[in-house]
C-alpha cells in the first residue's frame, strides 16, 4: 500500500485528452513506465516512432506528454534518441548541462521487429545508455492491422487473412529477444501491464544500467484482436498465464523467469476470446490449434532449460 502510496503522489509523465482507442493498453502501459522512474533523482526524455501511440497523444498542436518528448519517424526511434543522448553527453562534458537525464524509446513492434531493427541494432551495437520500450500489439494497427514480425502464427490479419488458400499468418512470431541477446546487452526483459509491479521494477532496473537496455511488453489491441475494450489487461493476464507471453528478464545472458503459472492453461484460453483467431476453432483447423500450442510449450520448456542452467555471457 505504501508503494502504491507513493506512485499516486507523482506527477504524470502521460496526462489525459489522448485519442487512444477505449480500452487500449498504450496509456496504461506508458502511465506505468512513467511512475516507475525515479523523476527526484534524474528527468526523463522520450521519443516515439510514428504509430498508434504517437499519432494518439501528439497531434499537433495538442499533446498529452507532461515532460520533453520527440515525434520522429516510423523506423528511427532508435537513431532518434542516441543521438539525443550523445548530445547530452557532449554538453554535460562542457559543463552546460548539470542535470541527471535518463532517455526513453517508445515504439510498437512494426517499429521494432521490422522497419526499425536496423536503427535499434545500431544504437546497442554502438553503447547509447537509453531504455527501448517495445508495446508489442502483434501487427501494424495504426494503418489498418496489417501482419509483422511479432504477428503470432495463425492470426487472421487484412494482409495474413484466413481463407481458402491460407489460415492467417503462416510464419511463426519472430523472437525478438534473441535477436537482441545476440548484442550481449547487459539487461532486457520482457514484461505485461497485468503484472504492473513487474513491469515497473524492470523500468527501474533498466534505466539504472549503464548502457542500452530493452523491455518487450504486451499490448493487447481491442480493435486488431477483437475483444471487448473492458477486457484488455484480463487479455494481457492469459498471454501470461498460458506462456504465450513469458514474464522474465536476461541478466548479462542469465535468464531469470519472474513468474511461472501455477497451472499452465492451454492456448486455447487465451485465443478464444480473440476473433481475430476464430477460424482456428473451425472443423478441419484442429491442427492449427495444435502447432500454435506446440510453439508455446517448445518456447516455455527452451526458456525453462536456460533458466537451469545458469548460463550466462
Amino acid at each position: 500500500m505504501a508503494f502504491l502510496n507513493e506512485v499516486a503522489k507523482k506527477k504524470e509523465g502521460l496526462v489525459n485528452g489522448h485519442r487512444l482507442c477505449p480500452g487500449c493498453t498504450h496509456s496504461i502501459i506508458v502511465r506505468q513506465i512513467m511512475a516507475a522512474a525515479e523523476t527526484e533523482k534524474y528527468d526523463i526524455v522520450a521519443a516515439s516512432a510514428t504509430g498508434c501511440f504517437e499519432v494518439s497523444t501528439g497531434l499537433y498542436p495538442y499533446t498529452s506528454w507532461n515532460i520533453p518528448w520527440i515525434h520522429n519517424a516510423f523506423e528511427n526511434v532508435a537513431s532518434t534518441i542516441s543521438g539525443v543522448e550523445a548530445m547530452y553527453k557532449a554538453l554535460k562534458k562542457k559543463g552546460k548541462i548539470d542535470k541527471d537525464i535518463r532517455f526513453i524509446a517508445i515504439a510498437s513492434d512494426g517499429g521494432t521487429y521490422d522497419i526499425g531493427l536496423q536503427a535499434l541494432s545500431g544504437a546497442i551495437e554502438r553503447g547509447h545508455r537509453f531504455l527501448y520500450i517495445c508495446n508489442d500489439n502483434n501487427a501494424y494497427q495504426n494503418t489498418g492491422n496489417q501482419r509483422s514480425g511479432a504477428t503470432p502464427f495463425a492470426a487472421n490479419t487484412t494482409t495474413s487473412p484466413n481463407g481458402s488458400v491460407i489460415h492467417g499468418k503462416t510464419q511463426s512470431q519472430k523472437d525478438i529477444m534473441s535477436i537482441l541477446e545476440g548484442h550481449h546487452m547487459k539487461y532486457l526483459a520482457q514484461a505485461s501491464p497485468s503484472n504492473w509491479r513487474d513491469l515497473m521494477n524492470k523500468v527501474k532496473t533498466a534505466l539504472d544500467v549503464d548502457g542500452p537496455t530493452y523491455i518487450n511488453i504486451i499490448e493487447p489491441c481491442t480493435t486488431g484482436w477483437g475483444f471487448p475494450p473492458d477486457q484488455a489487461i484480463n487479455m494481457a493476464q492469459l498471454a501470461v498465464d498460458t506462456c504465450v507471453w513469458p514474464i522474465y528478464e536476461v541478466v548479462e545472458g542469465k535468464v531469470k523467469i519472474n513468474y511461472k503459472p501455477k497451472t499452465k492453461l492451454p492456448v486455447e484460453e487465451y485465443l478464444k476470446p480473440q476473433k481475430r483467431f476464430a477460424h482456428i476453432f473451425k472443423k478441419g483447423n484442429e491442427g492449427l490449434l495444435e502447432e500454435f500450442q506446440a510453439q508455446i510449450d517448445r518456447r516455455w520448456n527452451w526458456l525453462l532449460k536456460r533458466e537451469e542452467s545458469g548460463i550466462g555471457y
